[in-house]
Parts: structure tokens; C-alpha cells; sequence
């Protein structure tokens, strides 16, 4: 498990904002990777919420140089086996189950696991995950309830994702328990409807500046 953390972990101190992408349409996919890792965040994360997602993960891991994709809401057993199979570099998933915790614990490609209460945190950490993703995290208690966490449930990371912004991701990014924090703002729809690349590549170079 502790080669699977340092993995994990060098992929998300990448950066401070991971990219949570929901992708529509394929053709998309590269122009809309290439355009964020431009900007600095190499580490992007494409939620399996479409039809499209695992052929968007296929495309940018094979064609999108310097990108460490990996797949979101993941739900299960074959979402985690057919994300491993398209490139993901990581998995993410918005909670977790003890089907997820049994093949995760049978793959190299590490897990970041989703928890919301200390009870889901100290399961976890049972489990040997020392990285988590606090989801949802705005409705869920936000950087305060978070900061909360960090004395009684030291040596524990996470990367909040839910509701988090330019205006609220500092909050996340001072507190000594955060590695980064997950958002959707640096690519939104009508950015990536309309091809503004050099759009989203602004706002990416704008969420890479953020300091912790």
C-alpha cells in the first residue's frame, strides 16, 4: 500500500487543482487535456458520468503528452477494471464499498477513495489509505469541518472535491491536511462547446498559480 500512497501522491501534488471533467463528446477530449496541461495541471481526472468517458481517458492517455489521467465515479468492481484497461493512471471514487476496497487492493494503479465523516476516514485508514478525497466537500462541512479533522486524524491527506471554486479554493489549499483540491471551474461547458482552448488553458495557468 505505501508504494501505491507515493504514487498517488506524486500525481496529485502535480498541482493544486485537479481538473474533475465531465467529457460529452470524444473529439473533445485531447483538445481539452492538452489545453489544461498547457496551463499546468497535468493531473486530470474524467468522470465515468457519459457514454464517452472511458474512450476520453483512452484518447488523452494515449495521445495527450505529460497528462496523468485518471477516472472518476468510480461505482464498482468492472467501472474500476475497465478504467485500469483504458490508461487511468488513478481511480477516484465518490465513497467507497468493500467491492471497491478488494480489487483496488489487487491493482497497481492506486485508488483515492472517497470518505465524508471521521468514521469513514478512520475505516479507511484501517484499510491502510492514508490519502483520501473528501466529496462532497462544501455540503459536507466545508474547510472548516475539514480543518476539524486534521488534529485527531493526523497523517491523513485529502483532496476535497464538491462545490470548490476560485473564490473557496484557498480556503482548502491553507490547511495543513490538504494535498489539493478537485474542481470543475477551470473547464467549463461553454468553454469546451465552444473550442476556447486558449480559454481553458487561462484558466488552468490561473488554478496552477494557487499556493497552499
Amino acid at each position: 500500500m505505501g508504494e501505491k500512497t507515493e504514487k498517488l501522491l506524486s500525481i496529485l501534488k502535480l498541482q493544486p487543482v485537479v481538473p474533475v471533467l465531465i467529457v460529452e463528446d470524444v473529439a473533445s477530449a485531447v483538445p481539452l487535456a492538452r489545453a489544461l496541461v498547457a496551463g499546468g495541471l497535468k493531473a486530470i481526472e474524467i468522470t465515468m458520468r457519459t457514454p464517452a468517458a472511458l474512450d476520453a481517458v483512452r484518447a488523452v492517455a494515449a495521445e495527450v503528452e505529460g497528462a496523468a489521467v485518471g477516472a472518476g465515479t468510480i461505482l464498482n468492481a468492472a467501472h474500476f477494471e475497465a478504467a485500469v484497461a483504458a490508461g487511468s493512471t488513478f481511480i477516484v471514487s465518490p465513497g467507497t464499498t468493500q467491492e471497491l476496497l478488494d480489487v483496488a487492493r489487487h491493482s497497481d494503479v492506486p485508488l483515492l477513495p472517497g470518505a465524508a465523516t471521521a468514521s469513514e476516514v478512520m475505516a479507511l485508514r484501517e484499510e491502510g489509505y492514508k490519502v483520501l478525497k473528501f466529496f462532497p466537500a462544501e455540503q459536507a462541512g466545508g474547510a472548516a469541518y475539514l480543518k476539524s479533522l486534521s488534529s485527531p486524524l493526523a497523517g491523513t491527506f485529502f483532496c476535497p472535491t464538491g462545490g470548490i471554486s476560485l473564490k473557496n479554493a484557498m480556503d482548502y489549499l491553507s490547511l495543513p491536511n490538504v494535498v489539493c483540491v478537485g474542481g470543475s471551474w477551470v473547464a467549463p461547458k461553454e468553454l469546451v462547446a465552444a473550442g476556447d482552448w486558449a480559454g481553458i488553458t487561462r484558466l488552468a495557468a490561473e488554478a496552477a498559480a494557487l499556493k497552499g
